[in-house]
């Protein structure tokens, strides 16, 4: 079997497995909302709502249409034959996850202005296919932009690294 035949060979995971993790995932993230809302406070007070009265319903109601949907996603049972994607298009789909994960995360190590231009720089390299000069031009153009707009402008700080406060941004 060639490696283009195992590109596009079905993988094993099927809609319906699909449908259920992502639906166990929002009751999950409903979870979450719902017991730190009733953390804070979800009742009703002498001057109206607590804090967490809102998010409270809105954790339930996540709970519920996820468990819901997992329910019907079990009862399909065409659902289980037919398959979710080939290879091809998970590793598409990991292309871009991975590194906006790695994003996210060097974030809080980096800091927003510096993460964004390698992200935006490694975006226009791998898969845009971008020369250097335009790369690095929108690289450092883009957050050179925001840091005007949200730093200067608005006045809104965004999260900084080591490098920009040593740059005194």
């Amino acid at each position: 079997m060639s490696t283009d035949d195992r590109q596009e060979t079905p993988s094993r995971i099927t809609v319906a497995m699909a449908d259920v993790v992502v639906a166990l995932l929002f009751a999950a993230v409903g979870t979450l909302v719902s017991v730190d809302s009733y953390r804070i406070g979800a009742g009703w007070a002498e001057d109206g709502p607590q804090a967490g009265y809102f998010p409270f319903y809105v954790g339930l109601l996540l709970i519920a249409s996820g468990l819901i949907t997992a329910v019907l996603s079990l009862r399909r049972d065409a659902k289980w034959h037919r398959i979710f994607a080939t290879r091809e298009e998970l590793r598409r789909v990991f292309d871009v996850l991975l590194p906006t994960a790695i994003y996210i995360v060097a974030v809080f190590l980096l800091g927003i202005y510096l993460s964004s231009a390698l992200f935006i720089g490694w975006f226009m390299v791998r898969h845009g296919s971008f020369r250097a000069p335009i790369t690095l031009a929108v690289a450092i153009g883009v957050p050179l932009l925001f840091f005007l707009l949200f730093e200067r402008w608005f006045l809104v700080p965004l999260p900084k690294g080591p490098i920009e406060q040593m740059l005194g941004l």
